[in-house]
């Protein structure tokens, strides 16, 4: 005979919030990271870095692939910090559902200091007998976005170099073209090269510039969406359990 547990439609005991791994942020960043390093050799391979060096007297394209590398790094080290934010977050959940008491946990990640933060004032605000936690929830939020403010903006820094760069390869093209005084058909192939030059410096930073905008924007857009799921989720353990425990 199967016995079936139904659910006390009356018990104070909340489903598991919804929320990814801690490190699963950080293990798809290092995916992504080994796919461009991949790539990176195979370019390498076939001297696409060096035609690219060679192409572009002004230095504008290696100048976008090294903000890019710098900003790629950054947003590893953030996918490693808000996997510790996650983690407090789980270890405050965890601890509260078990021991169904308040208090720090007993181990949280030494660099998990946002959420803590929030978590311990709005303890002492319960204590207190305060409910409104709104503007300590605007805090949170500023904490885990704000860093990302600035790296969008380096984002952006990257297409504005790509047009830096086609501006000035067309004014190169443009000066060019007044330098030529009578056309010689004898001269033609050395009248391209010369012409192609500054047309080839404003395609290249304007294509990598573009390329570089689009991969890091995918990987700012994974941070922004983690910090929104840590966000939601402390929200909602404070607004229930919390709450529930409070009554």
């Amino acid at each position: 005979m199967k016995i079936v547990r139904l659910r006390n439609p009356f018990s104070t005991t909340l489903p598991n919030l919804p929320g990814a791994a801690p490190d699963t942020l950080l293990l798809q960043w290092c995916a992504f990271v080994g796919l461009l390093a991949f790539v990176t050799v195979l370019l390498a391979r076939h001297n696409v870095w060096g035609i690219l060096k060679d192409a572009d007297p002004t230095g504008i394209t290696m100048t976008i692939l090294a903000v890019f590398t710098g900003a790629t790094f950054w947003c590893g080290r953030r996918c490693h910090v808000l996997a510790e934010e996650r983690r407090a977050l789980d270890a405050w959940i965890s601890s509260h559902r078990q021991r169904a008491g308040r208090g720090l946990p007993a181990a949280l990640p030494l660099q998990a200091r946002h959420t803590t933060d929030y978590l311990q004032a709005v303890e002492r605000k319960r204590s207190l007998n305060h409910v409104e936690n709104g503007q300590l929830t605007d805090v949170l939020a500023e904490r885990l976005h704000g860093p990302s403010e600035g790296a969008w903006w380096v984002n952006g820094i990257q297409i504005k170099l790509g047009l830096l760069g086609k501006v000035i390869g067309f004014s190169i093209l443009a000066l060019q073209i007044s330098q030529i005084e009578s056309f010689d058909p004898s001269q033609t192939q050395t009248l391209l090269k010369s012409l192609t030059g500054g047309l080839g410096v404003a395609l290249l930073t304007t294509a990598v510039g573009l390329v570089a905008n689009i991969l890091l924007g995918f990987q700012l857009v994974r941070l922004d969406r983690c910090a929104d799921a840590i966000l939601a989720d402390a929200l909602y353990f404070v607004e229930t359990d919390l709450q529930s425990a409070a009554r």
